[in-house]
């Protein structure tokens, strides 16, 4: 008899992050929630420049256009929370 695989929660649909449908004034939490080993240069450079140095790691950053490309290339790796107004 084999291993009976895990159904439901394999792939990047499973762990893609969620985005918030509108802009946040306050910015974007961002936290490492997979590591990049074993993942592509380019991904692991995308975390490198949004400034996720390691796993669960967690940073703040503007909510703009060029940030939530690089969020939208890693979604996989992350999850994205609005910042909450203090």
């Amino acid at each position: 008899m084999g291993r009976n695989p895990v159904v439901g929660r394999q792939g990047p649909a499973y762990h893609e992050a969620k985005f918030p449908a509108k802009p946040s004034k306050n910015g974007l939490t961002v936290k490492q929630i997979r590591s990049a080993i074993g993942h592509a240069e380019t991904y692991r450079l995308t975390l490198k420049s949004l400034g996720l140095r390691h796993y669960q790691h967690q940073i703040v950053v503007q909510d703009n256009p060029s940030i939530r490309g690089m969020l939208f290339k890693v979604r996989h790796l992350v999850k994205v929370t609005p910042v909450k107004e203090a």
